[in-house]
C-alpha cells in the first residue's frame, strides 16, 4: 500500500472502532491540515475504505463549502485573501456539524465548493441518516481561534496532517499549474496567500488525537 493508503487505513479503522464504541450512534471524524497537506486525498481514501472494506457506511463532508461568496468577500475587502480563516462561515459550519451529529433528519443537504469556478454550491450533496460515519476535512477544523475553537468538541476523533513548508510550497504550486495558471500568478497566489495561510494553520491548530506525517 502507498503511504496515503496506510494512513487512510489507520483512520478508517479508528473511525469504525469509534462507531462501535458509540453504540452505533453516528460519529464525526475531523481531518485537518494546511492546503496542500494531502488531507483531502486522505479523507477521500478513508471514506472509500470504510465503505468498501467495513460493514459501515461513510460520507465525506469538506468544510470548503462554507467559503463566503466572492460578492461578500468583495464587500469585506477580503477577496484577495480568499481561503484565510476569516473568509469562511465558521458558525454556519458549526451548526451544520451539530445537525449532522444529531442525525435527526432523513437527509441533509450540504454545500460543496466547486474549485472549477471557485464558488460554493448550496445543497450540492446529500447525506442520508443511514450514514454511520462522516469524515469532515478542512483547514481550520482544529483552529484555536474563536469561534473555530468550538468545533473540536463536536468530533469523536481528530487528525492533523503534518507536512513541511517546502513540501507545501511545491504542492501548492503544482495544484495551481493543474488549473492552467501562469507562473507569475501562481507565485503570487502561493507566496501571498496559500503558503502564509498554511503556516498559520499549522501554528494555530489545537493538538489532535492523531498526527500523521504526510511528507
Amino acid at each position: 500500500m502507498s503511504k496515503i493508503e496506510v494512513n487512510a487505513h489507520q483512520i478508517a479503522t479508528i473511525a469504525v472502532q469509534r462507531f462501535a464504541e458509540a453504540g452505533s450512534r453516528r460519529v464525526l471524524i475531523a481531518i485537518a491540515g494546511a492546503p496542500g497537506s494531502g488531507k483531502s486525498t486522505l479523507a477521500e481514501c478513508a471514506v472509500e475504505m470504510i465503505n468498501n472494506k467495513h460493514a459501515q457506511s461513510a460520507a465525506l463532508f469538506p468544510m470548503d463549502g462554507y467559503h463566503y461568496d466572492d460578492t461578500v468577500l468583495e464587500q469585506m475587502g477580503r477577496r484577495a485573501f480568499k481561503g484565510a480563516i476569516d473568509t469562511f462561515d465558521a458558525n454556519g459550519l458549526r451548526h451544520m456539524l451539530k445537525r449532522l451529529k444529531a442525525n435527526e433528519d432523513d437527509v441533509v443537504a450540504v454545500p460543496v465548493f466547486d474549485r472549477s469556478i471557485e464558488i460554493a454550491r448550496a445543497g450540492a450533496n446529500l447525506i442520508a441518516n443511514s450514514t454511520d460515519i462522516i469524515v469532515c476535512e478542512g483547514n481550520y477544523l482544529l483552529a484555536r481561534q474563536p469561534p473555530w475553537d468550538r468545533l473540536k468538541e463536536i468530533f469523536d476523533f481528530t487528525v492533523f496532517v503534518d507536512v513541511d513548508k517546502e513540501q507545501l510550497r511545491h504542492r501548492l504550486q503544482q495544484r495551481w499549474r493543474g488549473f492552467g495558471l501562469g507562473e507569475t500568478e501562481i507565485i503570487r497566489k502561493v507566496e501571498e496567500n496559500d503558503l502564509p495561510n498554511g503556516m498559520a494553520i499549522i501554528e494555530g491548530s489545537a493538538e489532535p488525537d492523531l498526527r500523521i506525517d504526510n511528507n
